[in-house]
């Protein structure tokens, strides 16, 4: 692992930048992660990759933007932004591109970064909207279809299995419907998702379905304090008959994860946001999901001045 320093200077603090070249997607992408010091303290994260003269808070994550230290109140993520792109201005990165966390990832409420947006004058350039179940609320319930759908595979004697394995699932589900569905593959490898899983054990977990000792359908979940988020969602072509992804989903709300605050099905978004897959988000709602949002922007990194007076 390789570490840079650098100092950028605002007008009230210091802070000193580390550029950490991380191992994973290093292949993929080329690092521009910033690690944020203020007197030796670390007080942010900014994953991040370059392309030319533009860096994007990740490519290579689904959720990534700048993370603060829980401490830091408004004006100081403001000092924090502020030398961000006053650093990045002087590597010769002309574009930062970031997308916000989700709200419900955050660990206390706090729209921070989308105030900057405003005072940076950032164009927005994407929205996603993500299908979320509140588990603090359950007065909508499943919907008929979803329901018929348990029934089916209760009578089809289906088994919900949690597993440490993810070749099943990989190899004989997901990258086989993504190739004949979409002509593509999986965001993560086998090799990488395992990876990560020995990184984080108790953070990705594989949840599979099976009639008669076969894998029917299956989820990838990526487990925080508060979300419990489907990364990959897949099942055979007979999922409808059998009601294999309908017993999944109440398994994993009502029972694995029903202490989590929410439950994320993540997104139904195709072209940039611009469209939605029709289908995809309405059987997410079924479940008594609905609809929040996450942010993409584009910021000039000259735009730095403008965040010089705005406490008065």
């Amino acid at each position: 692992m390789l570490w840079n320093s650098f100092i950028a200077a605002s007008n009230n603090a210091t802070f000193l930048f580390d550029r950490n070249f991380m191992d994973y997607h290093k292949d993929r992408f080329e690092d521009y992660s910033l690690l944020i010091y203020k007197a030796e303290k670390l007080v942010a994260v900014l994953p991040a990759n370059r392309v030319g003269d533009t860096v994007f808070t990740h490519q290579g994550l689904t959720y990534g933007g700048l993370v603060t230290h829980p401490s830091l109140k408004l004006k100081e993520v403001l000092e924090v932004f502020k030398s961000i792109l006053i650093f990045l201005n002087n590597q010769g990165v002309l574009v930062l591109n970031i997308k916000s966390l989700p709200s419900i990832y955050a660990s206390t409420p706090n729209n921070q970064l989308d105030y900057l947006m405003f005072l940076i004058k950032a164009t927005l350039k994407r929205r996603d909207v993500l299908s979320v179940l509140d588990c603090r609320f359950k007065s909508v319930k499943l919907s008929n279809n979803r329901k018929r759908g348990v029934k089916k595979a209760k009578a089809n004697s289906l088994i919900v299995k949690e597993e440490v394995d993810f070749e099943g699932f990989w190899n004989s589900v997901l990258i086989p419907n993504l190739k004949l569905q979409h002509k593509a593959d999986p965001v993560h490898s086998l090799a990488e998702i395992k990876l990560l899983h020995s990184l984080f054990p108790k953070n990705i977990r594989q949840f599979n379905v099976y009639k008669d000792q076969q894998i029917v359908a299956g989820v990838t979940i990526f487990e925080t304090k508060t979300v419990a988020h489907a990364q990959y969602i897949s099942a055979t072509e007979n999922k409808q008959e059998l009601g294999s992804l309908d017993i999944l989903f109440q398994h994993l709300i009502n029972d694995v994860f029903a202490d989590k605050l929410y439950f994320d099905f993540g997104i139904s978004n195709l072209n940039q946001g611009l469209n939605i897959n029709d289908g995809l988000l309405y059987w997410k709602e079924s479940f008594g999901a609905r609809t929040i949002t996450q942010d993409f922007y584009s910021i000039k990194t000259t735009n730095h001045h403008l965040l010089n007076s705005v406490f008065i």
